[in-house]
């Protein structure tokens, strides 16, 4: 039975019928703001951390696709803003021989999946450099994530909003 939730998967699982390859993978957008240094150095902090992830895709030709990982991470201490880092990276993946159903997820899962670890590096580099404790994102199950926006969808198409 094929796995409807997991279109990636379920053409890895039936073999090498398609490629997807690495073409570049840069820094597009990196952004850290500190703005209460350095004041917050000398206090003793217990802050809260905000992780919000998001991709997009933009098609650069045939089979050529642009992948950007956005993470922003937000630490607060009560209401104050400690540090602020918003970091996109990206990537350039050919992608070819995969069913057409099948490339909406391996654009929002596994081009994501290969994306993560470079945007983990970055943003804990940024943290060290701007005088704060090493942060290090855990592992995202873009798959997961992938089928609950997919339910989500089906959610609003079999509930619309009228007003």
């Amino acid at each position: 039975m094929a796995d409807q939730a997991n279109p990636a998967a379920n053409a890895q699982a039936q073999g090498p019928s398609g490629q997807l390859s690495i073409q570049k993978i840069y820094v597009k957008d990196l952004s850290f703001e500190a703005p209460n240094t350095p004041g917050v150095f000398t206090e003793q902090l217990n802050p809260s951390v905000d992780i919000h992830f998001s991709n997009e895709t933009s098609e650069l030709g045939e089979n050529q696709y642009e992948v950007v990982l956005q993470v922003t991470v937000t630490v607060k201490q009560d209401e104050r803003s400690i540090y602020l880092v918003e970091a996109k990276q990206a990537g350039i993946f050919t992608i070819s021989g995969f069913p057409a159903e099948h490339l909406p997820a391996i654009l929002a899962t596994a081009c994501p999946n290969i994306l993560f670890p470079y945007v983990r590096e970055v943003v804990s580099d940024i943290v060290v450099k701007g005088g704060f404790p090493q942060i290090l994102l855990a592992p995202v199950n873009f798959d997961m994530l992938y089928a609950q926006e997919l339910q989500r969808r089906q959610g609003e198409q079999a509930n619309p909003v009228v007003n």
